[in-house]
């Protein structure tokens, strides 16, 4: 499980994947100076199971990984996860497509 820390304020923990692909689409986003909300649920966290945030080039914001390997990126869930974030409601964590570049054993 990874760490995204915002704003030195608020930490929450992802795995290691869903981290690496979200901070590909963040990153690409912030770099072009965009602002979008962030929205993800937590089931363990009871009644407060959702949490949104606003993300602008102007916050900090650090993606920690418990694992030393990076995870092979899916072009397919970046696609996806970018059409998520350039919407009104903004990105959301949706799920993995299949990776047309994956080669099957």
């Amino acid at each position: 499980m990874g760490t995204l820390t915002y704003d030195t304020k608020l930490q929450v923990s992802f795995d290691d994947r869903v981290l690496a692909h979200l901070q590909a689409v963040i990153w690409s986003k912030l770099r072009r100076g965009e602002h979008f909300a962030f929205t993800w649920t937590e089931a363990s966290r009871g009644a407060f199971g959702r949490t949104s945030i606003w993300l602008s080039p102007n916050i900090p914001i650090a993606f920690e990984y418990f694992g030393s390997r990076a995870p092979r990126l899916n072009p397919a869930w970046i696609q996806v996860l970018t059409k998520s974030a350039n919407s009104a409601a903004g990105l959301t964590i949706l799920p993995e497509p299949p990776d047309p570049g994956a080669r099957t054993v």
